[in-house]
Formats: structure tokens, sequence, C-alpha cells
């Protein structure tokens, strides 16, 4: 089975996912705390400036934030970058994040309500943005016996795509791939009553242009849609990190009401934002969140 998966991945795409599983190895083999807090270090200091990582941030920050004191600037820098490479070792090294997910608190004013319908095999949509940890959620519902389907985006790396996929798997399931396929997989159980769980945080271009921080934002209204069609609960939903770097609280927040799906989608931005300026270095930053192709 390896030699096929090499020969399917071909030599230049082993020769680049090689340094990629030494990297999490490495980081693997250390105490869970001591290497997330390691290789956070390592990231927010010298990885980041080197790329290019902070100039993005910044420049998205002073976009939405143009008051933004220089200080407060550096500050998240450093801090988005720790978060995002939390979130990459946790999505790959994945037994001592189910272990802390799994002790998770589940809070907000939707958690009793996500519960109950699922409970009753009522379909439900949640969504979250590239936010904390927003895998820890799924991790919860699987403890509780409710299975949560997600969507996934390929890596071009067949070597490290496989990973993914595996470690995906093993944190909560099902999990399919982007597609047609993959969208009549996760409808499916949708419509059945399952659970679905989205983010709608990326800059699309066939998404609609709203709002987000005051900022023309194209954004992707599928998740309302969905929502709509099938009758279901569209619930906010935030992993949030703990102050120690490991645990988390995730917070469910009312079910939007259905509407137009302008009207929810943006409904799901202002949740969004207000996550965001409540803990601004665990959203990602990094992203090109207002490019505009029109």
């Amino acid at each position: 089975m390896a030699v096929r998966k090499f020969e399917q991945g071909g030599w230049l795409n082993f020769m680049i996912d090689l340094p990629v599983r030494v990297f999490f190895a490495v980081f693997a083999a250390l105490p869970y705390r001591f290497g997330l807090s390691l290789a956070g270090r390592i990231t927010s200091f010298i990885l980041a400036p080197v790329f290019g990582v902070n100039a993005r941030i910044r420049a998205n920050l002073l976009r939405v934030w143009p008051e933004m004191p220089e200080e407060e600037i550096r500050r998240l820098c450093h801090r988005v970058s720790d978060n995002s490479t939390r979130l990459m070792l946790e999505s790959f090294n994945i037994a001592g994040f189910i272990r802390h997910a799994k002790q998770a608190e589940l809070s907000g004013d939707g958690a009793d309500r996500l519960l109950l319908a699922l409970k009753n095999h009522e379909p439900v949509v949640l969504v979250s943005g590239h936010f904390g940890n927003y895998q820890t959620l799924r991790v919860l519902l699987a403890e509780k016996g409710f299975a949560t389907a997600a969507i996934y985006r390929p890596m071009n790396n067949a070597f490290t795509n496989t990973r993914y996929i595996e470690a995906m798997n093993a944190i909560a399931s099902p999990n399919f791939a982007r597609g047609l396929a993959g969208t009549r997989g996760l409808l499916g159980h949708l419509r059945k009553g399952g659970a679905i769980a989205l983010l709608n945080d990326q800059a699309a271009r066939e998404g609609v242009e709203l709002r987000f921080f005051g900022e023309p934002a194209l954004t992707m209204t599928s998740a309302a849609e969905f929502a709509i069609k099938y009758n279901a609960h569209l619930f906010p939903y935030y992993g949030i990190r703990q102050p120690n770097g490991v645990d988390f609280c995730v917070e469910i927040q009312e079910p939007i009401a259905l509407a137009s799906p302008e009207d929810m989608t943006q409904s799901l931005n202002d949740s969004l934002e207000g996550m965001v300026r409540r803990y601004p270095e665990q959203w990602f930053w990094i992203h090109r969140r207002w490019k505009q192709w029109r």
C-alpha cells in the first residue's frame, strides 16, 4: 500500500511532504502542552515574520481597526500565528487534542436547543469560522453519540492528504471531500436528521457580497440555503481556546431564524464578527477575507 501511494504521489510530492512529516513527528514526541507551546513560539517569532505572515495579519487588522495601537498589532501578530500553529498540530497529532476536547465545556444560549434537536433527530446546520479550534464541538458531540458530518478540501500532496484524512476521521466522522459527490453525502446526512458542520469565513468568488467588520466580503450562502431547503436549525458555534492554550469552551449561540439566504448569512457574519472582537487572537487573520474578484 505504501508503494502504491508513493507512486501516486510521485518523488517531488514525497520530498515536499518529508519535512512536514518530520515536523509533526518531532512535536508529537514532546509532551503535549510543551510541544504546542514550542511550535507556536517558533512560528510566531521566527517563521511568521520571515515568510510575510505578519505583514498580512497587520494589513487585515488595519483595514478594519485603523485605530489599533502598534503594540496591540504586534501582540496579535504573535498570538494569531501561535493559535494557527496549535490548530495545525491539533489537526495531525490528534491524541492530545481529542483528550482535551472531550473535557470542553458546552455553553451558550443555544446549547440546550442544539442537544434537544439532535436527540429528536431534527436536521441541524452548525456554522463556525477558522477560529479557536472548530473541531472541538464535533468531538464533544461524538462523545454524546451524535455524528456530525463535515466537508473538506483535499490537499494537493497525496502523502500529506492521506494523513490529513486519517486524522480527520479519527477526530470525528463522517467527512466528505469537496465536490458533487461529497456534497451529496453531506446533504444525505442532513436530510436523515443529522448534523453537519461548515466553515463560512473565507472569500468565495461565487459568494454574495455581504458585510464583515463593515467591509464588503464575498460570502457563500450555502449554509443558509441548506437550512431553508431541509427546514434545519442553523446554529453559530465556536470552539474557544482557553488561556492555557490546550483546553476549550464551546459556545453554541441561539439558532438563526429562517429568512432569506442573504439575511441569514449576514447574521452568521455578524455572529463571527462579535466573537472575533471578543477574542481577536483566535481568528485566522492570515486569510485574504476581503478579497474581491468583481
